[in-house]
């Protein structure tokens, strides 16, 4: 990759950082065991571009260390949880080369690593595992299913690779 690629792959990233942090500050139900952050509609981004990854990490990470009211555990286990789930989207592109089917597998994904955010909040606010990984699921299942076919519709409009 050349150096003028590299800079524009870094610009991009910042800018999906900034997206997901502003989308995040306007979410209503962004924290705690039901939230709906808009700013989750991002993730999809690493179907088009794995490198894309980087960017809604870094939103993530930067908004719970600025925002989240549980603090470094936000950090560790949503970061956690967004590398995990990005990770693993970005790794079956390669297998997997259908983009609606990688948005799918994107959403599942999301939604069962909603188990560690269930862990972090039953830690920090003592809330039943079971129930709260239930919530949590349910409305990373919602937002993720919601904004699929946007994204998809962005992504044939904008090139997104």
């Amino acid at each position: 990759m050349t150096s003028s690629k590299k800079t524009k792959m870094l610009v991009l990233n910042g800018i999906v950082a900034a997206m997901y942090l502003a989308l995040s500050m306007i979410t209503p139900f962004a924290q705690g065991p039901i939230q709906f952050r808009v700013s989750e509609s991002l993730n999809h981004l690493v179907v088009f571009n794995k490198k894309l990854m980087w960017g809604v990490l870094g939103g993530v990470v930067l908004y719970n260390m600025l925002f989240s009211e549980f603090g470094w555990l936000d950090v560790v286990f949503g970061g956690g949880q967004s590398f995990i789930a990005l990770g693993l989207t970005a790794f079956i592109s390669k297998y997997v080369t259908d983009i609606k089917k990688r948005m799918i597998f994107n959403t599942i994904f999301f939604t069962i690593s909603m188990f560690m955010i269930a862990i972090m909040l039953h830690i920090a606010i003592e809330v039943p595992f079971w129930l709260t990984f239930g919530t949590t699921a349910l409305s990373e299942l919602v937002i993720m299913s919601i904004s699929a076919p946007i994204m998809y519709l962005i992504g044939q409009q904008i090139d997104l690779t």
